[in-house]
C-alpha cells in the first residue's frame, strides 16, 4: 500500500459535515476527510470526522483531493465501503485486524 499523509487544517473551523456520494459504483465523493492514511488500487483508508473509512474495489485511483475542504473523489470499481470503528465512536481494539482481513 502506498503511504500518503495529509491533514486538513481545522483551526477556527466549525464542525465539518461528512457525506458520501456514489455514482454508478464508478465514482465516490467523500467530504469530512481529515487524513488520507493510505491507498492503492484496491483500497483507500481515510480518516473522516466520523471515524476511519475503508473504500475497497478494483482499479481505484484518486481523482480529486481538496485538503482545505476535506474532500476526496475516487474513481474505479467500488466493491465495499465500511467504517472501521465501533458505533459509539470509540476505535475498536481490533482496528488493524479489521484493516488487514
Amino acid at each position: 500500500m502506498s503511504q500518503y499523509y495529509t491533514s486538513v487544517p481545522n483551526k477556527d473551523k466549525p464542525a465539518q459535515n461528512h457525506d458520501i456520494v456514489i455514482r454508478n459504483r464508478k465514482t465516490i465523493e467523500i467530504t469530512g476527510v481529515k487524513h488520507v492514511e493510505s491507498f492503492d488500487h484496491e483500497e483507500f483508508l481515510l480518516e473522516t470526522v466520523m471515524g476511519f473509512l475503508a473504500v475497497k474495489g478494483a482499479h481505484l485511483k484518486m481523482q480529486n483531493l481538496n485538503v482545505e475542504q476535506g474532500s476526496v473523489a475516487i474513481e474505479g470499481k467500488i466493491f465495499e465501503i465500511s467504517y472501521l470503528d465501533d458505533q459509539d465512536g470509540e476505535p475498536s481494539k481490533g482496528f488493524f485486524s479489521k484493516l488487514f482481513k
